[in-house]
């Protein structure tokens, strides 16, 4: 039958995971804003957060990144819909690059989820750490209008980068917004369509990356209560809804505010947390 516990016992456990579920509420606020904001999934704000919170509730950290990586990318399906349907409201979806990213994308996301259930937790915090300051320096750098071409490229090279960016987005636990944006604005697409396309090729992304988690097998995180794969369900339960809600007020403000300087405000938060992971990884 089910465990009865007395109040002390409730109360007890209540304690020890209020702060955990404090983090997580605030994780999902602002991953929310920021997928509505940048086209981001949030997970570049929710990994750390959580990987942070599950270190505060007891969980090792050889186990906790995984399962942050994992539980962000979970959240990050409803995320992008909410995101990327506020966006195509508004005309800043581009449906061809959508058509002919999807498929290398969804592999590229699959084939990095598999490889991130299977390599150390330093490695993830490396490879977190040094795409996140790359793309700080980018986001801080008065670059928006350097352009590389003019046009996305077809053929091999047109396949091959979202397949980079799904596999590097699945190790990371984000939605590849970070990724996928500066990569279309340095094609000539203009910064608020390209800000509207990350957000569905977000969907494509999380959707096989999640399923690649979910089937992992995880003994590290057995331990931690309600988790499948390195999926926490509890992680999911409290930052999708969040997220879910925020997302669409992020995408509202995206398109009045001055893009210059959110940009580099973000990009001053992604140094933060490079430097944190960095040092995870070295510690």
């Amino acid at each position: 039958g089910f465990p009865r516990w007395t109040f002390a016992e409730m109360l007890d456990a209540l304690l020890h995971w209020l702060p955990m579920l404090g983090a997580l509420l605030g994780a999902g606020a602002l991953g929310g804003l920021l997928a509505g904001l940048l086209g981001v999934g949030g997970g570049i704000v929710i990994v750390p957060v959580l990987d942070a919170a599950l270190n505060l509730a007891g969980v090792s950290p050889d186990a906790s990144l995984h399962v942050a990586v994992a539980t962000s990318m979970a959240t990050i399906i409803p995320t992008s819909i909410s995101s990327s349907r506020s966006h195509a409201q508004r005309g800043s979806v581009d449906p061809d690059i959508v058509k002919r990213w999807s498929v290398p994308i969804v592999a590229g996301a699959l084939a990095g989820a598999l490889a991130a259930s299977r390599v150390d937790a330093r490695v993830l915090a490396a490879i977190f750490g040094c795409v996140a300051a790359a793309v700080a320096l980018k986001m801080v750098l008065p670059l928006d209008h350097l352009t590389l071409r003019r046009t996305i490229p077809g053929g091999p090279a047109g396949a091959a980068i979202p397949a980079a960016i799904g596999a590097v987005a699945a190790m990371m636990g984000i939605g590849g917004g970070v990724l996928s944006v500066p990569t279309m604005t340095l094609c000539g697409e203009p910064m608020h369509k390209a800000v509207g396309t990350g957000a569905r090729l977000g969907f494509w992304i999380s959707v096989p990356a999640t399923a690649g988690y979910l089937l992992a097998p995880a003994p590290d995180a057995a331990s931690l209560p309600l988790t499948i794969g390195y999926v926490s369900l509890l992680g999911f339960a409290v930052i999708a809804p969040v997220s879910w809600a925020i997302a669409p007020i992020g995408a509202r403000i995206a398109h009045a505010l001055d893009r210059r300087r959110l940009s580099a405000a973000f990009g001053v938060f992604l140094l933060i947390v490079a430097a944190r992971m960095l040092y995870r990884a070295l510690a």
